[in-house]
């Protein structure tokens, strides 16, 4: 095939569609001959502590099973609903960075390395919300994504530093290792709390779960994998991951049990609001992270094992819903549930995805989401809930059957209003392959739930290691007792919202709080306010005067490293061992002395420049004389350069304004002064009385002339251990020496017209 063929191929996604499908095989292959848990680790940055750790265990898989072969759909149907767009192959380039920065985070057992996967998450996601950037919308919801993910993602990493420190480690198979000792340490409530922020950003728990549904503005493949099976779901995978170590803590039982729970009752009440389906079934989606959150908290095996089951039917009958979206916004052109009707005319293969996708979102018996609510209920009935908790699930479930219903029966299957001169069309065979297939499979695995059975024990077990969790899935037991009558109400009161949604819609859109007061009002508040405090902050710190400007950045330096040696180091300081100081080193600092007092009380600038100069020639001998002559030879020029620029300039100024300085700023100058040397005095002292690892000075020590093939172990540091130094100092030099030719040619050439003036007169 010549290249030409090759770029049309990747550019129409049939080339990009290989890669998940070939990780998708090769994962199901591994796992199939090669027994779970896998380890692998490559040293990353020894001196911290962090390892480029892999560790997969049924947990990982299970997410590694679904980011592949969710993704191979997603990039089939994108091959479809981009065909045609020169845009494509930057969206499967963005998916495929997606993916793997996806399968990094749940593959990693460092808390570091996943930090920076997680990362990697949120910046892609950004582009792939703001794919169609040309669209202001599209802007506001990728710029809202960033600015929430990412900045849980700051607490996050608060949060991973503090376990890491309190564990001793970063490795996460290390650190459940220890649970037990390690809720009893102090600060694990902090560190908690600080990785939940970071945990319910990503995943949309209350109250950061407005920005999901406002990233519907991305392309249709892109809210699929999102939402099925990929960035949201991040979340739930790492308090998942962290639950066997934390899952005894009250605070961690009850905080995601209640924050769950509300997530989940405040989502479907948004739901009622909207017309638009794909803003529906996202908000359906925010439903489903709450109760995944409810779960997690909750104790016993049927509560893992109803996170998995969960997960997996969540991502069955999510990704064919929105791929039916997608499909209907292709063939219709409007979301809007208000003019869609008797589709299923124009749209078979669609209708019948969308029923089948229904059928599971439902829990309608012989479906996988059947299955999957059948444990949920188990699991409830385990733990000891509040009553309206339990109410409140019953209510989801319920408001989750009447999004059913509005995405597969109300749109294909009411009367047909569409207009005559509209051209409703089918999609393409890659556009209904995806969502015909996935919403079978969750059909399949409801009749035969033995096929995912070790898949979603396996997943279980790695959240509750210590539990039976055989033969827990069966469609017969789900068919008997409570849980049936459980899924009936369910259903029964799903119905009666789906005959009742416009009214309750009308009902909806009129209560105001939730628009007024929500966490959504309080966002574009905060927003809005920033250039106000931006404007605020520029009028009172940028009003021209230099000295203040040195001034407060004086006082932030040792404000900041006062609260650091007061907190910190102090504590444990030890009064370092006198030792006599040679007399070049006192000449040294009495040339230091001599100039900094001197220059408090010279008023003439000319003078003040001269004496002043006294502090850079005596740091200079000083760095001479204590075995530093690259620094030494570097400072004297400097200084030389800086005392001649400043000594020419301001006799080329001697006969313009200068503005004095204002004498009562003196003695506060005098304070700041003396403040900063403490400090400094201070730091010095400390670091001089610590102990002095030798590590480095014995590795320049032994690799001086074994490898730099040099006696001087000084000069080899400079030329070759520390050449990017040396350049950069080099680099100051030279542009100090340009910055200086300038002005000097400006005073010569000041000079000779002045003399030419003076010839001519």
């Amino acid at each position: 095939m010549s290249a030409t063929g090759y770029t049309q191929r990747w550019a129409s996604g049939s080339g990009w569609l290989a890669l998940p499908l070939v990780l998708l095989a090769g994962i199901v292959y591994c796992m199939l001959i090669i027994p779970l848990p896998w380890h692998w680790s490559l040293p990353w940055v020894p001196a911290l502590g962090i390892d480029f750790a892999v560790h997969v265990d049924g947990l990982s898989a299970f997410f590694l099973v679904l980011i592949t072969g969710v993704g191979s759909m997603v990039f089939l149907y994108a091959a479809g609903y981009m065909s045609g767009d020169r845009r494509s192959p930057r969206l499967f380039l963005l998916l495929t960075l997606f993916m793997f920065a996806m399968m990094g985070c749940v593959s990693a057992d460092n808390l570091l390395t996943l930090f920076v996967f997680w990362e990697l998450t949120s910046i892609i996601s950004f582009l792939l919300v703001g794919f169609n950037h040309q669209q202001q919308n599209s802007r506001q919801s990728a710029q809202q994504a960033l600015m929430v993910t990412a900045g849980g993602g700051l607490f996050l990493l608060a949060g991973f530093i503090l376990l890491g420190q309190i564990a001793g480690t970063y490795s996460i198979s290390s650190l459940l290792l220890q649970a037990d000792s390690l809720v009893q340490q102090p600060g694990i409530h902090v560190a908690l709390v600080l990785i939940w922020i970071g945990c319910f950003t990503k995943s949309a728990q209350f109250p950061f779960h407005f920005w999901l549904p406002n990233a519907m503005t991305a392309p249709t493949p892109v809210s699929a994998y999102l939402h099925s099976a990929t960035m949201v779901k991040l979340g739930v995978y790492l308090l998942a991951r962290l639950d066997p170590a934390f899952d005894s803590l009250p605070l961690w039982r009850y905080g995601l049990v209640i924050v769950g729970s509300l997530t989940a009752l405040l989502a479907v009440t948004h739901a009622l609001r909207e017309r638009d389906l794909k803003r529906i079934l996202a908000w359906s989606t925010v439903a489903a992270l709450g109760t995944l959150t409810l779960l997690v908290g909750l104790p016993g095996p049927h509560a893992a094992l109803a996170v998995a089951a969960f997960l997996l039917a969540h991502a069955l009958y999510k990704a064919p819903l929105f791929f039916v979206a997608g499909n209907v916004d292709h063939g219709a052109g409007t979301r809007i549930i208000d003019d869609l009707h008797g589709m299923r005319r124009y749209m078979p293969w669609t209708a019948s995805a969308a029923l089948l996708a229904g059928v599971s979102m439902a829990g309608i018996p012989a479906s996988f989401g059947f299955i999957a609510k059948d444990v949920m209920t188990a699991a409830k009935s385990e733990a000891d809930l509040f009553f309206l908790v339990s109410a409140g699930t019953i209510l989801v479930s319920a408001v989750s059957v009447a999004v059913a219903a509005v995405a597969a029966v109300r749109i294909f299957w009411g009367q047909d209003n569409c207009p005559a001169e509209a051209r409703l069309h089918e999609g393409h065979w890659p556009m209904l392959v995806p969502p015909l297939a996935i919403a079978c499979m969750g059909i399949a695995f409801g009749l035969a739930p033995g096929w995912v059975n070790p898949l979603i024990i396996s997943t279980a077990q790695s959240m509750t290691p210590t539990a039976d969790m055989n033969a827990l899935v069966s469609p017969w037991h789900a068919l008997s007792g409570p849980v049936l009558l459980t899924q009936l109400l369910a259903i029964g009161i799903g119905l009666v919202i789906y005959l009742s949604w416009d009214k309750l819609h009308q009902f909806m859109d009129h209560v105001k709080p939730l628009d007024r007061w929500g966490p959504t009002a309080w966002y574009h508040k905060k927003l809005k306010g920033i250039p106000y405090g931006a404007a605020l902050v520029t009028r009172s710190l940028q009003h021209g005067r230099l000295v203040h400007y040195t001034a407060l950045l004086l006082v932030f330096i040792a404000v900041i490293l006062a609260i650091v040696l007061l907190t910190v180091t102090l504590p444990r300081f030890q009064w370092p061992a006198w030792q006599a100081v040679s007399w070049p080193i006192f000449l040294a600092l009495s040339i230091i002395a001599v100039g900094a007092i001197v220059s408090v009380f010279l008023r003439a600038n000319l003078l003040l420049v001269l004496v002043s100069g006294l502090v850079g020639y005596g740091s200079a001998l000083f760095f001479l004389f204590t075995s530093a002559p690259d620094l030494a030879l570097t400072q004297f020029f400097m200084e030389t350069v800086l005392v001649v620029v400043a000594v020419a300039a301001l006799l080329h100024l001697s006969r313009s304004r200068i503005a004095p300085v204002n004498d009562r700023y003196r003695p506060w100058h005098m304070l700041l002064a003396i403040l900063i040397g403490l400090v400094f005095c201070i730091i010095f002292l400390i670091s001089t009385s610590a102990t002095m690892n030798e590590a480095l000075a014995s590795f320049f020590a032994q690799k001086s002339w074994t490898e730099a093939y040099g006696k001087n172990v000084v000069n080899v540091i400079i030329v070759d251990f520390r050449a990017l130094d040396t350049l950069g100092e080099i680099a100051v030099v030279a542009f100090a020496l340009l910055a200086a030719v300038p002005l000097l040619a400006g005073i010569r050439s000041h000079r000779k017209s002045a003399a030419q003036t003076r010839e001519v007169e």
